[in-house]
């Protein structure tokens, strides 16, 4: 898209603010907290940097805030939402704020942006750290990520990719029993999470083929250290969240 794109490893400050902490609202307010931290050092050492831009959406202000400055609950924070600290010197310009996902979609085809880029899942502004309920270790991301990376090239290669919403894995704090080979292990369970939604307000989940799950559990199992138990989530939004932190 002819973005100069700068990456930053800040992989440790995450790490490092995360640690022991288990509550989600908690770890939710940490990431965004070292987020914005990251931000500011890096826009420091761009000359006459004013802006900051972030992909707000509407469902991300409708679950953060009352919508009416009622007494209605905050389902969940989004580190996106809130405005910026005041020791920071960037304004923040949201564009999309005011749209549902599907809008913004359509926004983007008229654009006539990548459709591979267009088309990506939406993917949780704290990253797996709220899809590893409970506390964070690297170890733990190692786990999540090369089972969420079969799960997804597996998606795309089976052609369900653009039939899906969104889909992701969940690390599970639950370890079970399990044999491999003539040992017994006790090692980490998982759940797959795969939705059909139009907006992420609400959503049901996809009805996947049985042959497909089969491979994915096989996969995820047999390259995947640390897990010997897969499940799949058939929870709708309502009342489950899309995310499980």
């Amino acid at each position: 898209m002819g973005l100069n794109v700068k990456g930053v490893n800040a992989k440790d400050k995450f790490y490092k603010g995360l640690i022991g902490e288990k509550d989600p609202e908690k770890k939710r307010k940490i990431i965004g907290g070292v987020f914005i931290d990251v931000f500011d050092e890096e826009s420091k050492l761009i000359e006459n940097a004013k802006w900051l831009g972030q992909g707000t959406i509407y469902p991300d202000v409708i679950e953060s805030v009352s919508a009416t400055g009622g007494p209605s609950a905050t389902i969940k924070s989004h580190h996106n939402v809130g405005g910026l600290p005041d020791y920071m010197k960037l304004q923040v310009v949201e564009p999309l704020r005011a749209l549902f996902k599907d809008e913004v979609r359509r926004v983007g085809k008229s654009l006539e942006i990548d459709p591979n880029i267009l088309g990506r899942h939406p993917f949780p502004g704290p990253g797996l750290g709220i899809r590893i309920l409970g506390d964070i270790t690297e170890e733990k991301v190692r786990i999540l990520q090369e089972a969420d990376h079969i799960f997804i090239s597996s998606l795309k290669k089976a052609n369900l990719y653009d039939e899906v919403w969104q889909a992701g894995v969940m690390l599970l704090p639950v370890q079970s029993v399990g044999v491999m080979g003539d040992e017994r292990t006790y090692e980490q369970a998982i759940a797959l999470r795969a939705v059909e939604s139009t907006d992420g307000m609400t959503a049901d989940w996809c009805h996947l083929p049985y042959e497909f799950l089969a491979k994915v559990s096989s996969d995820i199992i047999n390259k995947v250290k640390g897990i010997n138990r897969v499940t799949y989530d058939i929870s709708s939004k309502p009342p489950a969240t899309i995310e499980w932190e």
